[in-house]
C-alpha cells in the first residue's frame, strides 16, 4: 500500500493481474481524500467487524465566513456611501467523519494515523464490534491509545438514534421493479418506538423506546451467518459477494417445493396461491438430479430472510409497532438481501409494515462509540447536518452491475457530518409534521426532469466558478482553489447521474444544497456577496419613491401594485440563468422593466380575487414571512408589502437564511437594511421599537427551505405570537419546495417561474407568476394543477 497522496482517478485502482481475493498491493491509499483535517482530530471510535472496519472521530474545521458590518452613517466621511461593509472571517466549526475500510487495510489506516496525529489530548479510542478484541493489542501498540471497549447493542442503538435524528433521506423503503428503487422517507418528528432487527451472524431484535431505553425482546441463530456458512457447504464459495451474485442469478424454484407442486395449483380455501414457497429445498430430497450453485444459493437466500420476515413481523404485531428498520451485514445495502427481506415482510404482515433500510447503517455502531466518548461535548445537543462535499453517499452495490464499481466502493467509503449553529425543529404551524415533504419533485423518479436539471447545473458551472473567483479579487489562489471546486462538484453530478438516490431523494434543492457544500469546501462562503451588496445599495434609493407612489392609489389598487411589487422583485434572482444572463448584460435593468415582464392576469395559478376578499376582512394575528433575494426583492418588493401588514395591525416576523445562498438575503444583511430602512420610514421605525416587526434567522443556508428543519428560536417565536398567516417567496421556497405544504393556518405562496423547462412543465411560460393562497382544510380549484406529467 502506499501512503502517497495521489490524484483521485488513481484512488482505488486495481490492477488487473488475477489475484487472490486479499487486497491488491497496488490499490492505493488516498489518505488526503480519506482521513481529513487529522491534525485537528481529537476523540476517536472504531467498531471492527468481521471484514469491515468503521473509523469514527472529531475535528475542528477552520473556514472561512462573510461577515457584514454596518458603517458607522453618523460620522461625514464621503466614502461611507456604501451600506456595510464585508470582511471575510475565518470560523471554527465542528465535524464528525466516519470513514468504512476492509479489514486488509487496517494496519496501514493505523500507520497513517500515527504519522499524522498531532493532537496530543487523545488518550483512548472507545472501541466495540465483534473484532475489537482481535485487533486490541495492534491498536495500542500503533497508537499508543488505551482501547476501551463499549457494548456492542448500545453503540448500534444509540447511532441509529443519532442518524434518524440529524439526516433528513435516512430511512427508505427498497422496491426492486419500481421506478426508483430506493424511496426515502421523511424524517419523523418523533423517531419512538421502533424496532430494530440487526442481522449479523445471528439475528438480534431490539425495541427502542427512547435514546436510552431500548430492550432486545427476541432473536435467532438463524441468520447472516448461517446464510454463508450453508452456502460454502453447498456452494464451495467462501466470499459473502460472491453467494449473494449467485443467489441474484439462480432460480429458487428448481429447489424449492411450492404449493403448486404438492396440489397441482393453488390452495384457496387456506388463501395459499400456487408460487408461495411449500419447503425450502424440498425438492432436493426426492429430485435425482444436481442442482447449480445459483439456484441453491438463491433458495437459501429466500429460507433466511422468510425465516427472519416472519419473526420481524411477530414481534412488530406482538408490540404494535409500524417503524422496523433491517440492518446488519447481512444487509449492508445489497439489493439482493433487501428484496427479499421487503418480500417477506409485505406477505407476513400483508404490507401493513413496511421494511425499512438506512442509508448508513454501516456506520451505527461506530457512531454510537463515538457518542459514547464525546459525551461531555454533548453532541446531542446540537443539531448536526451531511456534509455532501465530503460523504461518498449510497452506493449502487448490485453484485450484477459493475463488479469493478462494488471492488471501489467496498474500498473506502465516507460520511462527514457538521455541527450547525442552530438547533433545527419543525416549524409548528405544519399540518402534519409525519407526513410533509419539502420537495416538489423526486427526480429519482422521474428521469427527464433529472438529466434536465443535471444538465442545467452542468451548464451554470463555469458561471459560478467566474462569479467565485470575482468576488475574491484579493486572493491570487481564488483560481485554483474555484478550479478544484469545479472539478468536485462535476464529480459530484457525474455520481448523481448514475446514482441518482446517493444522498437521498434527489431533488433541485440536493443539486444547489451540494453545489453550496462544494463553495464551502474550498472557502468561498459568499461568491454573491459584492453583487448584494451593490445592489441592496442601488434599491435603498428608490424605497420611498416606491412607498410615495403606493400611497397616491386607492385602497384595491393599493393592494394589487404590492403583489405585483413582490412578485416582480422576484425576479431578479442570479440563481435563474434567463434572469442573470439579462442582469450580466444589462446592470440598468431595474424595478420597472421587472414588472412590464410579469405575465398579465389570470395568472397560472391565481388567487388573487380570495386573497383581496380576505384583505377585507379582520386583520391577522400575526405574519411569518419567508424572505428571498436581496436588493429589490427584500427593499422594494417585500418591505412596502410589510409595511402595509403593519398598518392593518398585523404583527411581522421576517424569516432570512442563517448562511448564505446565492444572493439570497441573510439575517446579518436583514439586520442593517431593516435599519436604514427604518430611519426612512416611521412605519417600519415604529413596528422595530414596540416589537410588532421581528427578524429572525430560519437556520438554514439554502435557496430552498425545509419546514421540517428552521432554527428553533423561530418555532418559539411563532409559537409565542399565535402566527395565523404564512408567507413564502420565491422559485426555491414556493415551487421546487413546499408547492403541496400543507400548514394549520392561512398561507400564502408567491413566485415567478424564470425557468423556460419548469414553465413549460407546469402549463406556463417564461415569468408566469404562482400567486397560490390557501386556507387550511378548504380544498381550492388551484390544486388540481399538477407539477409532474400524468
Amino acid at each position: 500500500l502506499v501512503k502517497s497522496s495521489p490524484t483521485m482517478a488513481e484512488c482505488g485502482r486495481v490492477d488487473s493481474r488475477p489475484t487472490s481475493h486479499t487486497m491488491d498491493k497496488s490499490i492505493t491509499l488516498p489518505p488526503d481524500e480519506i482521513f481529513r483535517n487529522l491534525e485537528n482530530a481529537k476523540r476517536f471510535a472504531i467498531d471492527i467487524g468481521g471484514s469491515l472496519t468503521k473509523l469514527a472521530y472529531y475535528s475542528t474545521v477552520q473556514h472561512k465566513v462573510a461577515k457584514v458590518r454596518s458603517f458607522d452613517h453618523t460620522t461625514k466621511v464621503i466614502n461611507h456611501d456604501k451600506l456595510y461593509e464585508i470582511s471575510v472571517q475565518e470560523e471554527v466549526t465542528a465535524r464528525l467523519h466516519f470513514i468504512k475500510f476492509e479489514n486488509a487495510y487496517i494496519e496501514t489506516c493505523l500507520d497513517f494515523i500515527k504519522d499524522h496525529l498531532v493532537n496530543t489530548e487523545t488518550k483512548v479510542i472507545k472501541a466495540t464490534g465483534g473484532g475489537a478484541h482481535k485487533f486490541k493489542e495492534l491498536i495500542e501498540r500503533k497508537l499508543g491509545l488505551k482501547v476501551d471497549k463499549e457494548d456492542e447493542m448500545t453503540c448500534l442503538i444509540k447511532g441509529c438514534n443519532f442518524v434518524l435524528r440529524n439526516i433528513p433521506h435516512e430511512a427508505f423503503v427498497y422496491a426492486k421493479h419500481a421506478d426508483s428503487e430506493f424511496r426515502f422517507q421523511t424524517t419523523h418528528p418523533d423517531i419512538f418506538p421502533y424496532l430494530l432487527v440487526n442481522i449479523g451472524s445471528g439475528v438480534s431484535i431490539v425495541k427502542v423506546e427512547s435514546e436510552d431505553k431500548f430492550e432486545r425482546i427476541g432473536g435467532s441463530s438463524i441468520g447472516g451467518g448461517t446464510f454463508w456458512g450453508l452456502g460454502a457447504l453447498l456452494t464451495k464459495t467462501k466470499r459473502f459477494d460472491e453467494l449473494l451474485q449467485l443467489a441474484s442469478k439462480g432460480q429458487h424454484t428448481s429447489v424449492d417445493m411450492l404449493v403448486k407442486d404438492i396440489y397441482g395449483g393453488s390452495y384457496g380455501s387456506l388463501g395459499l396461491t400456487g408460487d408461495l414457497i411449500a419447503s425450502s429445498f424440498g425438492k432436493s430430497a426426492t429430485a435425482d438430479k444436481e442442482f447449480s450453485k445459483e439456484d441453491m444459493a438463491k433458495s437459501l437466500l429466500h429460507m433466511i430472510s422468510n425465516d427472519i420476515g416472519q419473526l420481524a413481523c411477530l414481534y412488530a404485531k406482538l408490540h404494535d409497532l409500524s417503524r422496523v428498520y433491517f440492518g446488519g451485514f447481512f444487509i449492508r445495502g445489497h439489493p439482493v438481501t433487501m428484496h427479499t427481506i421487503t418480500y417477506s415482510i409485505n406477505f407476513f404482515t400483508k404490507g401493513e409494515v413496511q421494511a425499512l433500510f438506512l442509508r448508513h447503517e454501516g456506520y451505527l455502531g461506530a457512531i454510537g462509540a463515538f457518542l459514547k466518548g464525546a459525551e461531555e461535548d454533548n453532541p446531542n445537543q446540537y443539531s448536526w447536518g451531511e456534509n455532501y462535499a465530503g460523504s461518498s453517499g449510497l452506493m449502487s452495490v448490485s453484485p450484477d452491475m459493475n463488479p469493478m464499481q462494488r471492488a471501489r466502493s467496498g474500498t473506502f467509503d465516507m460520511l462527514e457530518m457538521d455541527r450547525l449553529e442552530r438547533q433545527l425543529v419543525n416549524l409548528p404551524l405544519l399540518q402534519d409534521p409525519s407526513s410533509y415533504i419539502p420537495d416538489t419533485v423526486d427526480l429519482t423518479e422521474d428521469a427527464l426532469a433529472r438529466e434536465y436539471w443535471l444538465y442545467c447545473f452542468e451548464d451554470a458551472l463555469d458561471g459560478v466558478v467566474k462569479r467565485a473567483v470575482a468576488s475574491q479579487p484579493d486572493m491570487p489562489e481564488a483560481a485554483e482553489r474555484a478550479e478544484k471546486f469545479r472539478h468536485k462538484y462535476r464529480h459530484k453530478l457525474e455520481t448523481l447521474r448514475h446514482q441518482p438516490f446517493a444522498y437521498g431523494s434527489l431533488t433541485v434543492r440536493s443539486l444547489l444544497d451540494t453545489r453550496e457544500h462544494c463553495l464551502n469546501e474550498f472557502n468561498f462562503p459568499d461568491p454573491y456577496s459584492k453583487i448584494k451588496q451593490r445592489e441592496n445599495d442601488i434599491a435603498l434609493k428608490y424605497y420611498q419613491k416606491a412607498v410615495k407612489s403606493l400611497e397616491q392609489l386607492n385602497w384595491e389598487e393599493k393592494q394589487f401594485a404590492l403583489v405585483r411589487g413582490v412578485l416582480a422583485g422576484n425576479v431578479f434572482d442570479w440563481g435563474a440563468k434567463a434572469v442573470s444572463d439579462v442582469l450580466e448584460s444589462d446592470p440598468e435593468f431595474g424595478f420597472e422593466e421587472a414588472k412590464r415582464q410579469l405575465e398579465e392576469r389570470p395568472w397560472l395559478i391565481d388567487s388573487y380575487d380570495e386573497w383581496l376578499e380576505r384583505l377585507k376582512g379582520p386583520p391577522h394575528k400575526c405574519a411569518l414571512f419567508f424572505v428571498d433575494n436581496s436588493g429589490i426583492d427584500i427593499i422594494l418588493g417585500v418591505m412596502p408589502f410589510v409595511r402595509e401588514l403593519l398598518c392593518r395591525g398585523t404583527e411581522v416576523v421576517l424569516a432570512s437564511n442563517s448562511g448564505p445562498a446565492l444572493n439570497d438575503v441573510t439575517n446579518g444583511e436583514l439586520q442593517i437594511l431593516t435599519e436604514r430602512i427604518a430611519a426612512m420610514d416611521p412605519v417600519i421605525q415604529a413596528g422595530l421599537s414596540e416589537d410588532r416587526l421581528t427578524l429572525v434567522q430560519s437556520g438554514s443556508s439554502s435557496p430552498c427551505l425545509d419546514l421540517s428543519r428552521l432554527d428553533k428560536v423561530l418555532a418559539m417565536v411563532v409559537r409565542e405570537r399565535q402566527t395565523d398567516l404564512v408567507v413564502i417567496e420565491g422559485m426555491g421556497r414556493a415551487i421546487h419546495t413546499n408547492y403541496y405544504a400543507m400548514l394549520s393556518c392561512e398561507s400564502l405562496k408567491m413566485a415567478v417561474i424564470k425557468n423556460s423547462w419548469l414553465a413549460d412543465r407546469l402549463g406556463g411560460k417564461l415569468f408566469s407568476v404562482v400567486f397560490k393562497y390557501e386556507v387550511p382544510a378548504v380544498k381550492t380549484s388551484q390544486d388540481s394543477v399538477a407539477l409532474t406529467p400524468s
